[in-house]
């Protein structure tokens, strides 16, 4: 299992409807931004989906969590094979910014700074609709970012469903109620 994290591994609330949660990568930034925009490296640790990067150009993100880790894990229930949401870029200034919409579940903001030969990573989840809504995307984003820094770092993260599974958990105890 991956444990590259700075500075906090797990996400915090910034505000009431807002996670903040940040990883260290290897750099260089250039090659963290097109893990965030290239469908091909972006289906490998989140979503599939092409983006014409520009602001306001709408795009679709496929999930298919099986495919990310060997073995993926066991899946919860309620979950399918494949998710699909449509979105729409919101902001842009690549390598460092990227924004979107998230379904009915507020919008999404990549922030990456260079630090040294590292990249710093920050992901904020902004107007979470609920409690129920922080947790689920408190883990994802948690197990999704190990993946990443698993596939940059050259090593292997722990399987994808159990990760979330388990994380959901720690943060059922670690939001407020």
């Amino acid at each position: 299992m991956t444990t590259l994290t700075a500075p906090d591994a797990y996400g915090t609330l910034t505000e009431s409807a807002t996670l903040r949660i940040q990883r260290l990568l290897p750099g260089p930034i250039e090659r963290v931004g097109a893990h965030l925009t290239e469908s091909d490296l972006r289906r490998k640790w989140l979503a599939a989906g092409e983006m014409k990067l520009e602001v306001g150009a709408p795009f679709e993100l496929v999930w298919r969590h099986d495919e990310l880790t060997d073995p993926p894990g066991a899946r919860p229930a309620g979950f399918g094979d494949e998710h699909r949401m449509q979105s729409r870029i919101t902001e842009l200034d690549p390598p460092r910014r990227l924004s979107f919409t998230w379904d009915n579940g507020g919008d999404v903001t990549f922030e990456l700074e260079p630090r040294d030969h590292k990249v710093l990573i920050t992901v904020i989840h902004r107007r979470l609709p609920d409690r129920g809504t922080m947790l689920m995307v408190g883990a994802g984003w948690h197990i999704h970012l190990d993946v990443l820094v698993a596939r940059v770092s050259g090593t292997e993260s722990e399987p994808f469903w159990d990760g979330w599974s388990r994380l959901k958990q720690d943060y059922d105890r670690r939001l407020p109620a």
